[in-house]
């Protein structure tokens, strides 16, 4: 905890292990509507003029997987130290906008649309990383990761959407 953390809002009074799992159930929530929302996305991007860049569909769920279960043991580890603060509100945020993404690529087609909202969700994500950073700097390193893969989808969206 860094020495500039703000004070603890509300004292966390539930088992933290319960709470983990809530965090990881919000996540799994997170993926699973972007799960349902991209079905056929292993067709579709299959079927994308894809940049140079692009890796293989096959990527991407491991890569997910792996990042859905840091973002959730970040929002724990701030959470133990602060209880809820308008940093998990803006860690919330990001979840939200990251489950809205894969509807509007996948789902309807709206690259260029898919495109503005993942610049938004970049922004929450980087604000998400700076405000865990005063609270628990070990969750602001664990959302970096995901800092840099969202950075990286933002740019194959980018280029999908000039390419088709």
């Amino acid at each position: 905890m860094s020495a500039h953390a703000p004070a603890r809002t509300a004292p966390p009074t539930a088992s933290p292990w319960l709470v983990l799992l809530g965090f990881l159930a919000a996540v799994a929530v997170a993926a699973g509507l972007g799960g349902v929302a991209a079905a056929s996305a292993g067709s579709t991007y299959a079927a994308l003029d894809l940049p140079p860049f692009a890796p293989p569909s096959s990527v991407f769920g491991p890569v997910w997987t792996v990042l859905y279960v840091m973002i959730a043991v970040a929002g724990w580890l701030t959470w133990r130290v602060v209880g809820w603060d308008r940093s998990l509100t803006v860690w919330a945020v990001q979840l939200v906008l990251n489950a809205a993404w894969t509807p509007l690529f996948f789902g309807a087609d709206r690259y260029g649309l898919a495109l503005v909202e993942i610049v938004v969700l970049l922004a929450a994500v980087v604000a998400t990383i700076v405000l865990f950073w005063t609270r628990r700097r070990a969750a602001a390193l664990l959302m970096l990761p995901y800092a840099g893969w969202v950075a990286f989808a933002t740019a194959l969206n980018a280029a999908i959407w000039h390419l088709n």
